[in-house]
């Protein structure tokens, strides 16, 4: 049966793609949207993503006893080619759970695009979230070393070089668009979600190297996208969980938050996404909340104002707007759907992303979207040619990557053997680690105790916080490292221990006894200061070991994994290194696996292997007896 299904589903495709290319070759893209369904021309506007699969009951039913299981969706189950063959959406999103390996990422894009196609519908852009750094969604890619790390490097050059990287790897497996580069200017030690993810707190910086990454983009003939648009950095609130405000005017947000997007629309970029966050200085609209019955304002993402006579009008930007993803808290716990639907298209919209299917009722949310735009169109709520506007725009950007061309979705043994020779391929990973080299920052070094003189025979303990617990692996990669490379001196020994609730008593004696010890800190948010939360309950280990190393007659270094507030929070270390990012690794790495270059190298560097040439791009404040950024 099922190899019935995929022959009728090949003579489909042939067929189809057969007479899509006589149809695109005859007519212009005006002549294509003239001959759109409302529903096809609405679909073109969805960007679908199918993440998890589990089947619920209906919203409104009680939940069995035991829970149903769940399953990453990594190929295509018969509901979801239906609804993909009936709804030809513009475009599908992927998220880590997709993704396998090369060649089951493969079939899969292969499956969506044959799928829908298949059904009439236009070849799809297939988009991802690979920014590089903390955000990456293929494991088996290279990871750059993210944005905050290339903007310690001080050559937007780098950002060019991770861009086209990033981007060729993701072209050999069919993905064409990236949601990249954060061009949100980091002002705000508080904030919780962007972060690492900014290049600088610096607009002029920001701007260089958001530039430099979406001419990388390019370069390997990629869609580019600058978000979060009119700027996520000055939050102390996660749109995905809350809903942030931003006090501040036009002429403020001229003045830094848009000079990153004005130099990203020079530039040419090909989407900006929008933040879903209010800016009540500026749109006026309010709406009642669904959730709470209070007045908030229409966030940017539903603000004609912003998207409409600032984005386009004074800033002349004519390629698409889309959305943040719409089942973040800002606008799922406040919207109802059809609200979402009008204010988000009428704003000036151009694709929505659909909430991710994470199960049954998600999935038929996914229809509902669709149904409710035709709906609203229909009724004239939306302005069908506010529609036309927007398709128009998605077939030029499809046509300006040739994604309206393509009509041969097979798999060959050639494209998985080149996607699984060129995705993480070595020259890309050496590339890597030497940029990373380069953004390593000695934020303080007294004592000579950066580096590390390690002598024969001598001890180091290099002590994982339980922030960073999940990154211990590296430390085991970095004994290897230096074993390979004959670093160590002859009986030189490296202990690699993580802090706990429990074993306080053993960390402290583990530093006293040792020669050197290296603390392994990390910050995602700003509890993990504080000793007495349960993210941050091992900086109050860390501070009893300094001053007993010192004690003892030692010195102590102080590693930096991720945000670099921690640099202050520990002001008795002798030395500070801020490695900007590490990726999970609980254990010594398998020969062939990926891994982010940033700790790696950070540690190499401690005992004087690896350069640390970098410059933090960003104020590190001091903290208050609250463990909080101070102000100065």
């Amino acid at each position: 049966m099922k190899k019935i299904f995929c022959l009728i589903l090949a003579l489909a495709v042939a067929f189809g793609a057969m007479a899509y290319a006589e149809g695109a070759q005859g007519v212009g893209l005006e002549a294509m949207l003239s001959g759109m369904s409302l529903r096809d021309k609405v679909a073109q506007m969805m960007v679908a993503s199918f993440r998890v699969w589990q089947e619920v009951p209906p919203e409104g039913e009680d939940m069995p006893e035991e829970e149903p299981p769940k399953e990453n969706i990594t190929r295509l189950n018969d509901a979801i080619r239906d609804m993909v063959s009936r709804n030809h959406f513009g475009g599908i999103l992927l998220y880590g759970q997709n993704i396998v390996d090369a060649e089951q990422t493969l079939r899969l894009i292969v499956d969506y695009q044959a799928t829908n196609q298949a059904g009439g519908g236009l070849p799809q852009i297939v988009f991802m979230d690979q920014e590089g750094g903390s955000v990456n969604r293929i494991p088996y890619a290279t990871q750059g070393i993210g944005n905050m790390a290339l903007g310690a490097t001080g050559d937007p050059e780098n950002a060019r070089t991770t861009a086209a990287m990033l981007a060729e790897e993701m072209r050999l497996l069919g993905i064409q668009a990236d949601f990249a580069p954060v061009v949100d200017v980091n002002n705000n030690p508080l904030n919780p979600v962007i972060g690492i993810r900014s290049f600088s707190e610096d607009p002029r910086t920001v701007a260089a190297f958001g530039q430099a990454y979406i001419r990388g983009l390019h370069d390997a003939g990629t869609i580019s996208t600058a978000k979060h648009f009119p700027g996520h950095g000055d939050t102390d609130t996660d749109s995905h969980t809350g809903a942030p405000v931003i006090n501040k005017t036009y002429e403020e947000l001229k003045a830094r938050e848009l000079i990153p997007y004005k130099a990203a629309i020079d530039a040419g970029v090909d989407m900006i996404m929008t933040a879903h966050i209010q800016y009540p200085q500026i749109e006026k609209g309010t709406y009642t909340s669904i959730s709470t019955g209070e007045s908030i304002n229409l966030p940017a993402t539903m603000s004609r104002t912003i998207l409409t006579d600032i984005l386009r009008g004074d800033m002349g930007f004519d390629g698409v707007v889309v959305t943040d993803a719409l089942d973040m808290s800002a606008i799922a716990d406040h919207f109802a759907v059809e609200d979402t639907v009008k204010l988000t298209i009428n704003a000036g919209v151009d694709l929505l992303i659909l909430p991710p299917v994470t199960d049954t009722n998600l999935f038929r949310l996914t229809q509902t979207y669709v149904d409710t735009a035709v709906k609203l169109a229909e009724s004239g709520e939306i302005d069908e040619k506010r529609i036309d506007e927007s398709v128009l725009r998605i077939l030029k950007l499809k046509q300006k990557y040739g994604i309206l061309d393509l009509t041969d979705f097979t798999v060959t043994e050639d494209k998985i053997a080149a996607a699984q020779a060129g995705v993480g391929a070595a020259a890309h990973r050496e590339a890597e680690w030497r940029m990373a080299e380069k953004a390593l920052t000695v934020y303080k070094n007294e004592n000579n105790a950066f580096p590390l003189d390690v002598k024969a025979g001598e001890r180091t303990l290099i002590l994982f916080a339980d922030s960073c617990a999940s990154r211990a692996g590296t430390g085991e990669l970095a004994r290897q490292m230096l074993e390979e490379r004959r670093a160590l001196p002859e009986g030189a020994e490296i202990i690699v221990m993580k802090s706990t609730r429990d074993n306080e008593e053993e960390c402290i004696q583990a530093a006293v006894d040792a020669d050197h010890v290296i603390l392994v800190h990390r910050v995602y948010n700003l509890a993990c200061l504080d000793p007495a939360t349960d993210d941050g309950f091992s900086s109050a280990t860390f501070d009893k070991i300094i001053p007993a190393v010192h004690d003892a007659g030692g010195t102590v270094i102080v590693v930096s994994c991720q945000l670099p507030y921690d640099a202050t929070r520990f002001p008795d270390a002798d030395a500070v290194l801020l490695a900007w990012w590490g990726s999970a690794m609980r254990a010594l790495p398998a020969e062939d696996a990926v891994w982010s270059a940033n700790l790696p190298a950070g540690l190499l560097a401690c005992f004087g292997q690896c350069p640390a040439e970098g410059a933090s791009p960003v104020h590190i404040p001091a903290l208050d007896d609250q463990y909080m950024p101070a102000k100065e």
